[in-house]
């Protein structure tokens, strides 16, 4: 449908996006005549829980949102954060002649789309307007040539969200009961999650093997040059024609998998290279070959998110948030996309600065053209590359920091996919000799140069092996031929271990899910960044380190839900998902074979609900409700060697060796940071051998209560023992006194007299002149004074017992510093953040070290420490705190008042209460405005 020419002469135009970043873009592009406003994100969804429900549903229907027994009919509702926005967007469609949808064009996009539409109930002509990049003709084009709602893109999103809920909605409950409560499953994240714990699986199952071999350093007798070296470095190769084994040569429990390779250990080696040393080499053969290597395709999404972790240190979700923000200000095109084709404009564009900038020799007569490599690649866009018909040069975008970082990327692998190839030689060179007892040894070395970089000029790939040599990496051989002789300069012996499998990182995670065809490359951001915030994963550097708990929720659901966590059946269900987009299956059959089983509820369906390979033949609903077969210990349970037992309890994993209330059992906490490789037989020697359970320190001579200290899971605290007829619940029940201990202080020699005195606090000091009590109290993080709200940090533990009431009112007649960095400088400093462009730090606060932008804080998380924390952990855990929103605030009930407060006068109260709504208020508009939930959509 077309703007009609009524209101293309005048009248008010309604043009919704996602974003209000985008939003303030556009605007400038379409001037007078034109609204435009954000949606922020999704305006409505599957209720999260069954408060949200509309009261004429029950049963089922209240707990999933999904009507399972009436074609899946999904129940909507209107976001509550998003109530405030769906209303002024109502407004100002009462003021507007037409309505133009204008979200991203990819499925999410136009499920917003739809949604929209439903919610607003539009009287005047709607268009869906799309474009992938926000640059003022591509914008007034849009608006010229709109389009209809696809409504198979909408189904194929839809089917896929309630798909979504009821893997979660069924088999996460199966999680809190038989794991822990809190934790969650989901179609893609928990493949994911397995994919981690296999790895890891194989390094602790891996067993290392030593070979070794010879390394010579031979000379022509010559001298050299750059272009001519008088040397080169060679190894052992083959002895008596058999091959010397390498590390390729071992399988994963240390023995060799390869017949017909020689073996060398250390006295073997050793023993040949002294046999060697009056040997006189020659060269055996030359072998050359051209090289020839092409440029790599414009990004996609995931080679994107790949190649910003191996170049930038980003995380897959920090680089989503930075390349949103280069795309909402018109920098690149839209950056969730599978496709590596360009435009023809951007083709031009890019050959265009390919001659100014390196040359019309470095250009192919013909354009490069990059047929799409993704299986059921989505949505019509082009690859992720600089927008506009003329690309700017970093230099000319005015862009800092990581915008300018993902910039110069973007555009340097844009401009190289339009160059020519790069050319050049490589060569095999074979030393040959003859061992002291005539054993024939041969050595070989390979070169290779590059005569033409064409490509290389402007970028070269990454790769994952931090030790890998680049494409663009020269090595340059002496110029020799067959039957020159060399001296042997030195022949040294050198040992090699063969290594377990690396683990994954955030770029070879996101490869191996693609290259697996498992989820869409647009959501695996947000699926990393799942299994992150759920304690599933944890980082070390840039590797992913699967928690124990993961183990035990992948146990689970291997052993239960084997089919849910399959590789290929997960596959299998990525395309039905996208026969239904297609059109070629039909949602509701599908559903009902997944969920109800074959045939569904009503034996119909079966012929449209997948392959027919009988990977369906069990519903999801048959599998949650047998939940007695499932031993809650069993699958938290993992053996580690000389009977000690590894144990995911609901509070964290710990190791136990000997039964539970039997004479010789032992029990200690696993540090959450700990890599499960790591957790060996000794170590887990270590962490029983360490004092743990109850200390007897005496009994309290007021109450009568035996005192004990124990090692509990935030630090070492002291408690009493309450007698057993006393009320635990209830009116009249009676909490135990309870204190930390100070850092001071360790289990193995506190004593009763400082257990007392801990159990003592909080103390109080005495009142101010206007009657407000102020305290001493230990907190977690140190010992402290508290009036009212007002809280003020001693510096030395003992002050506790000693600090006198004129001293803590000379500690609050001081100003008071803002926050603990007032008093404290930064433990590290950051840079600046791609998103806020604000400085990052991190700092010490009540609750352990975070990060913060001056905006948003965020706590570092298991695996994160202030030493090791990169700048770009630091803006990806900003990023995933932002796109949470801001934190729900439940009702408290007011405190009882203090007679001594009532002083504070009815003006002030009144006062205080309307600039605290006011800031409430104004806190709530910016963080709806703030919310990009476009840059992590959900899977």
């Amino acid at each position: 449908m077309s703007p009609t020419s009524e209101t293309a002469q005048g009248g008010r135009r309604l043009v919704i996006v996602e974003s209000p970043a985008k939003a303030k873009t556009i605007k400038g592009y379409l001037g007078p005549g034109y609204v435009v406003e954000a949606s922020v994100g999704h305006i409505r969804d599957l209720p999260s829980g069954a408060a949200e429900v509309p009261e004429k549903y029950t049963g089922e229907v209240r707990r999933l949102g999904v009507d399972v027994e009436h074609d899946f009919q999904p129940i909507y509702v209107v976001n509550s954060d998003k109530k405030a926005q769906v209303k002024k967007l109502k407004d100002l469609l009462a003021e507007s002649d037409e309505l133009f949808l204008a979200t991203d064009e990819d499925r999410e996009g136009e499920a917003i789309a739809w949604h929209l539409q439903e919610v607003l109930k539009p009287k005047v002509p709607v268009h869906r307007m799309v474009f992938h990049e926000i640059t003022k003709d591509a914008i007034q084009q849009a608006v010229r040539n709109p389009r209809e709602l696809n409504k198979r893109m909408v189904d194929a999103q839809e089917t896929r969200r309630i798909l979504d809920r009821l893997y979660g909605y069924e088999v996460s409950p199966v999680l809190w009961k038989k794991v822990m409560r809190g934790l969650s499953a989901g179609r893609v994240q928990s493949v994911a999650t397995r994919l981690v714990v296999e790895r890891e699986r194989e390094r602790i199952a891996f067993r290392s093997a030593e070979y070794w071999d010879l390394t010579g350093t031979f000379s022509t007798g010559r001298a050299g040059d750059s272009s001519d070296p008088s040397s080169l470095v060679a190894r052992l190769a083959t002895v008596d024609g058999k091959r010397v084994a390498q590390g390729r040569d071992f399988g994963a429990d240390g023995q060799l998998k390869t017949a017909n390779v020689l073996h060398l250990d250390e006295e073997k080696a050793r023993a040949l290279a002294a046999s060697l040393a009056d040997t006189r080499f020659a060269v055996r053969s030359v072998e050359s070959k051209p090289y020839r290597r092409s440029p790599y395709a414009p990004f996609r999404t995931t080679t994107l998110q790949q190649e910003a972790s191996r170049k930038l240190g980003f995380g897959a979700k920090a680089t989503m948030q930075v390349a949103q923000k280069l795309y909402e200000n018109g920098f690149i095109t839209y950056m969730r996309t599978d496709s590596t084709v360009l435009s023809d404009t951007a083709v031009s564009a890019a050959r265009a600065q390919v001659t100014q900038l390196y040359g019309a020799e470095y250009l192919p007569e013909k354009p490069r053209v990059y047929a799409g490599k993704v299986k059921n690649a989505q949505e019509a866009h082009e690859a992720i590359r600089p927008s506009g018909d003329r690309f700017r040069t970093p230099a000319e975008t005015g862009l800092t920091g990581d915008q300018f970082k993902l910039y110069e990327l973007i555009w340097k692998r844009t401009v190289a996919s339009q160059m020519k190839d790069a050319t050049g030689n490589s060569v095999t060179v074979k030393i040959a000799g003859a061992a002291a007892d005539g054993r024939d040894v041969e050595f070989s070395a390979s070169g290779k140069t590059i005569t033409f970089h064409g490509f290389m000029k402007a970028y070269v790939e990454g790769a994952d092996d931090p030790n890998a040599e680049l494409d663009d990496r020269e090595r340059r051989l002496p110029q020799v031929a067959e039957g020159d002789a060399l001296a042997a300069e030195e022949i040294t012996a050198d040992g090699h271990a063969t290594k377990p499998p690396a683990r994954y990182t955030e770029a070879s995670l996101v490869k191996e899910l693609e290259e697996r065809e498992i989820g869409r490359p647009s959501t695996y951001a947000s699926i990393i960044g799942t299994i992150l915030d759920r304690g599933y994963v944890f980082k070390k550097g840039t590797a992913l380190v699967p928690s124990f708990l993961s183990f035990a929720v992948v146990n689970l659901l291997e052993k239960h839900f084997g089919r849910l966590v399959d590789y290929d059946f997960t596959a299998r269900m990525e395309d039905d998902l996208d026969r239904i987009a297609r059109g070629e299956a039909q949602a509701v059959p599908w559903l009902k074979r997944f969920y109800f089983g074959e045939g569904g509820p009503e034996g119909s369906g079966a012929a449209d609900a997948g392959n027919g390979d009988g990977d369906h033949l069990g519903g999801l609903k048959e599998l949650v409700t047998d939940l007695g077969a499932i031993d809650a210990r069993e699958i938290s349970s993992f053996p580690v060697g000389a009977g000690i037992v590894l144990r995911v309890g609901r509070y964290g994993p710990y190791v136990e060796r000997g039964e539970k209330d039997q004479e010789g059992h032992q029990r200690a906490d696993v540090p959450d940071d700990l890599a499960p490789d790591e957790l060996t037989v000794e170590h887990a020697e270590e962490l029983l051998a360490k004092p743990s359970g109850d200390f007897e320190l005496g009994t309290d001579p007021v109450s009568g209560n035996e005192i004990v200290a124990k090692a509990g899971r935030y630090g070492p605290y002291v408690t009493e023992i309450l007698p057993e007829d006393t009320p635990k619940t209830g009116k009249n029940a009676v909490k135990p006194r309870t204190a930390s201990l100070f850092k001071s202080m360790s289990l193995d020699t506190v004593t009763l007299e400082d257990a007392l005195k801990l159990m003592s606090l909080p103390r109080v000091v005495g009142t101010d002149a206007e009657g407000v009590e102020i305290t001493a109290q230990n907190g977690r993080y140190g010992p402290y004074l508290k009036k009212g709200t007002d809280s003020r940090s001693l510096t030395e533990e003992e002050q506790l017992f000693t600090i006198t009431l004129e001293e803590a009112l000379a500690i609050y007649a001081q100003p008071k510093q803002r926050g603990r960095a007032a008093a404290k400088p930064p433990l590290k400093e950051l840079g600046n953040d791609p998103v806020s462009e604000k400085p990052v730090v991190v700092k010490d606060g009540r609750f352990g070290p975070y990060v913060t932008d001056g905006e948003t804080n965020a706590t570092l998380r298991t695996g994160d420490s202030v030493e090791t924390i990169t700048p770009e952990r630091g803006y990806e855990l900003l990023a995933e705190k932002r796109a949470k929103g801001p934190a729900k605030k439940t009702a408290k009930k007011a405190p009882a008042k203090k007679t001594a407060a009532k002083k504070t006068t009815t003006a002030k109260k009144t006062a205080a209460k309307k600039t605290a709504a006011k800031k409430t208020t104004t806190a709530k508009t910016t963080a709806a405005a703030a919310k990009k939930t476009a840059a992590a959509k959900p899977e």
